[in-house]
């Protein structure tokens, strides 16, 4: 009995879903604030801050002086991503270079930010699913602006049989891009939970730290590398010669 009780009490100290803050009313419709939305705030607002902070950085430094180190931080993500998207897309891949860096950069800071106590936005599939969505329409925007009709008869190729194949795996994208990054930061979240919820707490300023190296850290750094090659894979798929 005794033993029930410590479980029950271990399940309720596990802390891994999704809370709402606070109900809002706007226009008449109910409106709920809850853990993720705070979590795309303050990610947001730190990556808003680090680019005006940046962006004065670089204009206030002329060619003769040495680079601080928040500027030769941001040229090294800046260079790197862009060496990447070169590689990979080649010529066609400069106009894509903004949108890769910043969606690289977003699901880094929110795939890392439970460090930082917060519930990780991409463990919420309200998030990963509409990047899945925008990719899927980059994909298909640009394959219609250069291939034009070709880009649908292709779905008929090598034969007409296979048209539901392909039409399914057209479609397949954004849900496997999405559940993807979902599944493997939801995964590492509820680990972390159970974790917190089941050790006591001098146990837990030694063990969940080494984990959070693997979870947020390393699968985190992952996940949004998976993510931004394979959409850059995909649109290179269909504007490539």
């Amino acid at each position: 009995m005794g033993y029930e009780i410590s479980l029950l009490s271990a399940e309720k100290e596990a802390d891994f879903s999704i809370h709402y803050l606070q109900e809002l009313e706007v226009f008449g419709h109910k409106v709920y604030l809850t853990t993720t939305h705070v979590g795309l705030i303050i990610v947001s607002v730190v990556l808003i801050i680090f680019a005006v902070a940046v962006n004065i950085k670089v204009r206030k430094t002329k060619a003769a002086d040495t680079p601080g180190m928040l500027q030769n931080i941001a040229e090294l993500a800046v260079t790197t991503i862009d060496n990447m998207v070169g590689a990979i897309m080649g010529k066609e891949g400069k106009r894509f270079r903004n949108y890769i860096c910043l969606l690289m950069i977003f699901l880094l800071f929110c795939n890392i930010s439970g460090l930082f106590g917060l519930r990780p936005p991409t463990a919420d599939y309200g998030v990963t699913f509409p990047l899945g969505v925008i990719t899927f329409l980059l994909i298909h925007i640009n394959g219609v602006r250069k291939n034009h009709v070709r880009h649908f008869t292709d779905l008929f190729r090598p034969s007409p049989i296979l048209f539901p194949i392909n039409l399914i795996g057209e479609v397949a994208v954004p849900l496997s891009l999405s559940l993807r990054l979902f599944g493997n930061i939801l995964s590492g979240t509820v680990m972390m939970g159970l974790i917190y919820g089941l050790l006591s707490p001098p146990i837990t300023t030694g063990i969940p730290a080494v984990l959070h190296i693997y979870f947020d850290v390393f699968s985190g750094c992952i996940q949004a590398y998976v993510f931004c090659m394979l959409t850059m894979v995909y649109i290179s798929d269909k504007i490539g010669d």
